[in-house]
């Protein structure tokens, strides 16, 4: 097949217009397209009066050769790539060995499907509860019906972080392998709309990422994999070098030489578990700041023009960037279009902040974290520092928020004027249990309270109405990424412990739910092949 790139179409074009843009890029008469299929649709709105589609479609034609011959210099036009998937290894029915993965968010679930698929029979050890059983507690805890469990939140439980965010699918790691054709193939097979295998920044959403996940587990299992919830590893056992094994919570202990970690971004006692093993880590970059929400309305006004509102542009997104003058960096982060700003704490007397959206997208408000780039110079020391210095925020966050889980919050106006907020403005935040307004100036180091100040006015003359008095500051977001990193090697086992295989992003090798499933995919296929080789099996 052939792959043609930039086709760009109006916004209304008619169902038949991709193909008379084949016919005429190609210079074919009607007979010679035998078919075509869209690979990937995204939108120019540079030029907001005429928004245009834009595509990528693979083509069958009765003339390839030729074609490609006469458009061998054209960069638009070239051979559709091989983006299937290819199994590296597959378990001989006599082998007694089983891989542990340790974590269900989206890393360890694939890991734990790849390894599946493979037949490997897998074990998966989830510290959290079922993912219905866990979005129960969640969501009871952010409508005050329940207590806060620091087990089954938004960070612990099956599914991971990931499900409730924005679920969004897209990632800027390279792939050239096509990991991510995978995932998202995985997903469609497990429940999800099949445009996410096509459109521009495809997310799925919370609601329906529970029923996906089920469906992943159900095949897991299928396979003779083995998934066991409310189980926590105590610690991992490590002996010249190489992992023998691991002990739960229960005390109960399993005896294996291949355990996958994907225990994200907020298993703290679990790192220093690791640490206190001898496990190599180091302190890596992560950001913090606070979320920000606008009405929805302004985003796709100022991303779409009279266009807002079209149901294939959907809710506007944006991504903002300032370098400021005390040498520091400004970014939006994980912004979630029509969405909510969420209690993510994992510890009790802490809180910490993240966004979440419903496929729907339709809540009022648009936010997203507003955070500052940090290093491990600005909390240095000891290998985990970075995860003391996120809990001493997280804490005062909870002191400014009023001990309750209530977040602290502040106008943007009252922010850049360096005034503590009384009361909210046309902005409701949607953060739930609450927010008090106070002086989030209290909640930060200054050099980032500094840094906010000058990047939003900044924002605004790229969105109008960014910095709008009446716009809600939320804190505190500090869990962007991992604080830490537990090297690997090239074969993707940790630096100095045989067997054990650092993964996704509490390891600090992924960023989201694609970049996690892609490097479980690529730990799975390490995982196999080491097993095969040291048991004298045959690929």
């Amino acid at each position: 097949m052939l792959r043609i790139t930039e086709i760009k179409l109006p916004l209304d074009h008619p169902e038949d217009a991709i193909a008379s843009a084949i016919l005429k890029k190609l210079q074919i008469p009607p007979e010679e397209l035998l078919s075509y299929s869209i690979f990937k649709r995204s939108y120019d709105a540079r030029k907001k009066a005429e928004i245009l589609l834009v595509y990528i479609v693979d083509v069958e034609t009765t003339q390839e050769k030729q074609l490609l011959q006469r458009f061998k210099k054209d960069p638009h036009v070239m051979v559709t790539p091989d983006t299937s998937y290819r199994y590296v290894a597959q378990a001989p029915n006599n082998l007694t060995i089983r891989p542990i993965v340790i974590g269900t968010g989206p890393c360890g679930m694939f890991a734990g499907l790849m390894l599946a698929q493979m037949g490997f029979r897998p074990i998966l050890l989830e510290r959290g509860k079922a993912v219905r059983d866990r979005t129960v507690d969640t969501f009871g805890f952010w409508k005050k019906k329940a207590e806060f469990n620091p087990e089954s939140n938004a960070q612990f439980g099956e599914g991971g972080a990931g499900t409730f965010s924005d679920g969004k699918l897209y990632s800027q790691v390279k792939d050239p392998q096509h990991y991510g054709r995978k995932v998202l193939t995985e997903l469609v097979n497990a429940g999800a709309s099949p445009e996410i295998l096509y459109i521009n920044k495809p997310h799925i959403g919370t609601f329906k990422l529970v029923g996906i996940v089920q469906s992943i587990r159900a095949q897991i299992e299928s396979l003779g994999g083995e998934i066991r919830f409310q189980t926590r590893v105590e610690d991992i056992h490590i002996e010249n070098g190489k992992v023998q094994g691991l002990t739960l919570a229960s005390g109960e202990y399993i005896a294996s030489n291949y355990i996958v970690l994907a225990v994200g971004h907020s298993a703290r006692d679990t790192f220093e578990m690791l640490f206190s093993r001898g496990v190599y880590i180091e302190p890596k970059p992560f950001s913090i700041g606070f979320r920000v929400e606008h009405p929805q309305t302004i985003i796709d006004r100022c991303r779409f023009g009279d266009r807002a509102g079209h149901k294939l542009l959907g809710a506007a997104d944006y991504k903002l960037v300032h370098h400021c003058q005390n040498n520091r960096s400004v970014y939006s982060f994980c912004m979630c279009p029509g969405g909510l700003v969420v209690a993510a704490a994992s510890e009790p007397g802490r809180l910490v902040t993240n966004g979440m959206s419903q496929y729907s997208r339709n809540e009022r408000n648009a936010n997203s974290g507003i955070v500052v780039g940090i290093t491990p110079e600005d909390y240095p020391g000891h290998p985990l520092a970075g995860i003391e210095f996120q809990r001493r925020l997280e804490e005062r966050a909870f002191e400014l928020g009023g001990g309750t889980y209530n977040a602290p919050g502040q106008l943007v106006g009252d922010f850049l004027a360096n005034r503590p907020s009384r009361a909210l403005g046309a902005v409701q935040p949607s953060y739930t249990p609450g927010v008090v307004m106070t002086d989030l100036s209290e909640s930060l180091p200054d050099y980032a309270i500094a840094a906010i100040r000058e990047a939003l006015p900044a924002f605004d003359k790229q969105i109008k109405g960014f910095a709008m008095d009446d716009a809600v500051l939320t804190g505190v977001e500090t869990r962007t990424s991992s604080p830490i990193r537990i090297k690997r090697k090239e074969d993707y086992q940790s630096l100095n412990t045989e067997g054990l295989y650092p993964a996704g992003e509490g390891a600090g090798y992924a960023g989201g739910i694609l970049s996690a499933g892609i490097d479980g995919i690529k730990v799975a296929e390490a995982v196999a092949l080491s097993i095969l080789q040291s048991s004298n099996h045959k690929i």
